[in-house]
């Protein structure tokens, strides 16, 4: 196969790249180029569980099942803004049918990660049931923990377990407690003192400010839940002291209990007993795929439609693979909402075909 360098611009002619920060557009640009198939030449094949996601560039190909051409997709058609039969295993397979193709490909775990980051970009602190003013002012920061929603649900055995599992850190004024771009590493409880988070941006190295937070306040859960970078900067404003609970034992003790995962099976079973769809990918990927009766809210705007939300429904979230819709089922259980997790997303729907 032949390959040649890519014009940022086309990235952003493709679904859901569209959607991506400028910042982690531009770091998938210089992992992708454009490649070349030969007419006749088979893509991939039905059955395959590659961890790609391609596009169409120019040229023409057909998708066969049962070696019978199902569809023929143009390059720079509508059609073609999405992904090419994304869902694995492959259900179809695809081969050039003009003299040439022009495609290229993306890792999709890679790419499922920008997008879950990005999406939980727009930091919003856990909201902690506040104790009055007399409480909000005191040391008792266990006792303000579990007054939140999160944890009526998680089982007092595990409540225990996680209390003696944190460790307390000191800090001082200025300390970075958490890098934006760096793995997660922990989830924090604001113990004493104040922090700020800000955000960085190609425009603004020094960082927005997004929040003030102080004791009681909880962070850095988005990226545990997510497998995903900190998408934020949290400094000390003042000195201080935080307990923090370890990635491994967040998920197992904090993050697991909350998030019911469901098979496609159980799903279709609460949505035929009045349960509704929750669809939390971007825009254009529902316009393009969604399962029947879907309702659309993207994740990076969940936490303002909670509102919106029926406390009285049973929601199944969903995307393509699971991780943004734990993400999402996360902040719905979080906030006392009914919320189930189809494992493995849109992948474990057999049969699932793209909206005519």
């Amino acid at each position: 196969m032949e390959s040649k360098a890519l014009d940022l611009g086309l990235l952003r002619s493709f679904s859901p790249l569209d959607g991506l920060k400028s910042e982690n557009l531009q770091s998938l640009a210089r992992k992708t180029v454009v490649r070349e198939l030969p007419s006749g030449r088979l893509l991939f094949k039905e059955g395959e569980s590659d961890r790609r996601t391609y596009y169409l560039v120019n040229g023409v190909i057909e998708l066969m099942q049962d070696h019978r051409t199902v569809s023929i997709l143009r390059g720079g058609s509508p059609e073609a803004r999405n992904p090419i039969a994304p869902f694995t295993p492959r259900r179809y397979s695809v081969r050039t049918v003009s003299d040439r193709a022009e495609f290229i490909a993306i890792d999709s775990e890679m790419l499922d990660m920008m997008l879950t980051w990005d999406q939980t970009g727009s930091y919003e602190v856990t909201e902690l049931t506040s104790l009055g003013d007399e409480g909000a002012n005191s040391d008792d920061w266990m006792t303000t923990l579990l007054q939140t929603k999160a944890f009526h649900r998680i089982p007092p055995a595990n409540i225990q377990a996680i209390f003696m599992r944190m460790q307390r850190v000191d800090a001082k004024a200025g300390d970075v407690i958490i890098k934006q771009g760096d793995e997660g590493d922990y989830f924090y409880v604001i113990v004493k003192g104040k922090c700020l988070v800000s955000r960085e941006t190609p425009l603004n190295k020094a960082g927005i400010k997004l929040a003030e937070l102080s004791m009681g306040d909880t962070f850095g859960e988005e990226a545990l839940i997510a497998d995903a970078k900190r998408n934020a900067n949290i400094t000390m404003l003042t000195d201080g002291a935080l307990m923090r609970l370890a990635k491994d034992d967040f998920r197992k003790l904090l993050n697991e209990p909350m998030l019911n995962w469901v098979s496609l099976d159980q799903a279709k079973r609460i949505v035929d007993a009045g349960g509704r769809w929750l669809d939390v990918r971007l825009p254009s990927e529902f316009e393009n795929t969604h399962l029947e009766d879907a309702l659309n809210v993207p994740l990076y705007f969940i936490r303002l439609k909670l509102k919106t939300l029926d406390p009285k429904i049973h929601y199944v979230t969903y995307c393509d693979t699971s991780r943004r819709s734990s993400a999402a089922a996360y902040i719905l259980a979080e906030r006392g909402l009914n919320a189930s997790v189809l494992r493995g997303g849109l992948n474990a729907v057999n049969g699932f075909a793209p909206k005519s």
